[in-house]
């Protein structure tokens, strides 16, 4: 008997946590922000073509069977000597830009999104142990966040991606390319999260549930992730909403210069980067449609950064 009224708790549960959901503030602050209702679909909609790029690309962009150079150079396909089977035209090799934006937005936001959660766990884990033990550990931690801080980001990644492919044998670092370039991103980001969290960790070991804990026989490693982490991780969030953008334009900047992705595997910054060389040619849309779904990108995740920063805290509020 009492386990046939297990899964009816369970929906009464569920049901009251929607009720609660509904009924908050948060939500009724982001339906009353209609940018922010723009950015959070245009993130959906981007995440959602990310997600089923394999699947709704017109074209196999790692199939060079299909390439033919007689399609080469074509305009988006509502120009004169545009083609219909390419709405946003093709690039130099006669692949469809289109399908390459979409794949490469899925390389791009995979490199950013694991790229911005290493960060997080890094920072987060660190941030605490200076906080909560303070002392030499915090010394140490901080004194040498100083000094990642003082280096430029773009830098640090630049001599990361330099060592990699001085150990790296040439034929192997097209493979290791992606996680090099996630690494030296998450490198260069778990500074701000440190700081931050280092802060609200030296604020909550010493409230009274804290305390009782200590007094109670806990150790510190039960105290650290069910007291303090739960506790300091709401600015955290808002702080990797933010990465996340930031952390997708470094990729692109990467691959940009030439020391992100390689050529055959495409982001959204060697995209931009092979359609800069034809720009004054004549073949604007190389790099303007990967620029724009970069920009887009970007500026969507900035804006729900900006919005959570401010429905999370009353005081903006």
């Amino acid at each position: 008997m009492i386990n046939d009224n297990v899964p009816l708790r369970r929906r009464t549960r569920l049901a009251q946590q929607w009720s609660a959901f509904t009924d908050s503030d948060l939500l009724w602050l982001f339906w009353r922000s209609k940018s922010t209702v723009v950015a959070f679909t245009c993130c959906l909609l981007i995440l959602l073509c990310s997600l089923t790029s394999h699947w709704i690309a017109p074209h196999n962009v790692f199939d060079t069977t299909t390439f033919d150079l007689m399609d080469s150079e074509l305009p988006p396909s509502w120009m004169s000597g545009g083609d219909a089977r390419f709405w946003l035209g093709t690039d130099v090799q006669g692949r469809d830009i289109l399908s390459l934006m979409l794949y490469g937005l899925n390389i791009s936001l995979i490199i950013g999104g694991i790229s911005v959660l290493l960060s997080v766990v890094l920072g987060v884990a660190l941030g605490v142990l200076s906080g909560y033990f303070g002392g030499l550990v915090d010394t140490l931690i901080m004194r040498f966040a100083d000094a990642m801080l003082s280096i430029p980001t773009i830098m640090f990644t630049l001599l990361v991606s330099g060592v990699a492919r001085v150990v790296i044998p040439k034929e192997l670092m097209g493979h290791f390319a992606p996680a090099i370039l996630t690494g030296a991103i998450a490198l260069t980001g778990w500074m701000q999260y440190a700081r931050t969290v280092r802060g609200l960790t030296m604020l909550e070991k010493g409230r009274e549930y804290v305390m009782a804990s200590r007094i109670s026989g806990a150790n510190h490693l039960h105290i650290m992730l069910r007291h303090i982490v739960p506790n300091v991780l709401r600015p955290v969030l808002v702080m990797a909403t933010l990465h996340l953008g930031v952390a997708i334009l470094t990729e692109a900047t990467l691959s940009f210069l030439g020391v992100g992705m390689p050529p055959d595997q495409p982001s959204l910054g060697t995209l931009i980067n092979e359609g800069n060389q034809y720009l004054f040619s004549g073949q604007w849309w190389i790099v303007a449609f990967p620029a724009a779904l970069l920009v887009i990108l970007s500026l969507s995740f900035n804006m729900l950064g900006d919005w959570l920063l401010d429905a999370l805290n009353p005081k903006l509020r």
